[in-house]
């Protein structure tokens, strides 16, 4: 899939003109957009997690059955906006201890820049490949939207020992709350590398509006019904 040519954009937020622009864009009409996104984010955070408590209850018996030993939640340190760490909420995919057997596997990266990615990655269990694939184990995020984490869009909030790697220009990206979707999602997700999909998130970062959020909603909709590109 082609990625937007954001070449021009890209050196303009490195030489601060992004943040120029982003300081007129604190306005009434950005004030209230922030508050609808909120909105919007509590009400489909709260109507999300109502629905799926059925399967939030499935999922759980399941992963249990698989490995009676390990938690059902994942819960991973995450960097949020201006680099606020908290904890990011899974369903569990992987073995007790993969976390200890990430170093044995980092030479195996599959993705470009500051991301670890492994289609073939041993660690995942068999329930939680089928979740990775359909992409259910980010379900529980939704209560990290509730409690203002995160958001429903925006971008993907990263690993500390991938930010300590960022330069300048890709810590831009923390500067706004991190969300459970995002335009790199829908345009391509685990076959774009790093810097493409920093570019793609300083583009939604640039143009962010409700119509927007909700074009990307509906996509990522789209996306999880025939995705394969989750892993």
């Amino acid at each position: 899939m082609s990625v937007p040519n954001l070449s021009e954009e890209g050196k303009a937020l490195e030489s601060g003109e992004y943040y120029s622009t982003a300081a007129i864009n604190q306005g009434y009409g950005h004030n209230v957009y922030l508050a609808m996104k909120r909105m919007i984010d509590i009400v489909g955070a709260i109507v999300g997690l109502v629905i799926t408590a059925p399967l939030f209850i499935i999922l759980a018996i399941l992963i249990k059955l698989e490995d009676p030993k390990g938690p059902v939640f994942f819960k991973q340190q995450r960097v949020g906006k201006n680099e606020a760490l908290f904890h990011m909420f899974k369903f569990r995919s992987m073995v007790s201890n993969a976390e200890e057997l990430l170093a044995q596997l980092l030479s195996q990266n599959e993705v470009s820049g500051h991301m670890f990615k492994m289609k073939n990655d041993p660690r995942i269990t068999r329930i939680g490949r089928f979740i990775r694939k359909t992409s259910l184990d980010e379900l529980p995020q939704l209560w990290n939207v509730l409690r203002g984490d995160m958001s429903l869009v925006g971008p993907r909030p990263p690993l500390p020992r991938e930010v300590k790697e960022y330069s300048n220009y890709h810590k831009q990206r923390l500067s706004v709350t991190p969300g459970c979707t995002g335009l790199w999602q829908v345009s391509g997700r685990s076959q774009l590398g790093f810097e493409e999909m920093v570019e793609l998130d300083l583009k939604y970062i640039a143009n962010r509006n409700l119509f927007f959020d909700i074009k990307i909603i509906l996509k990522t909709v789209k996306v999880l019904l025939g995705s394969k590109d989750a892993f």
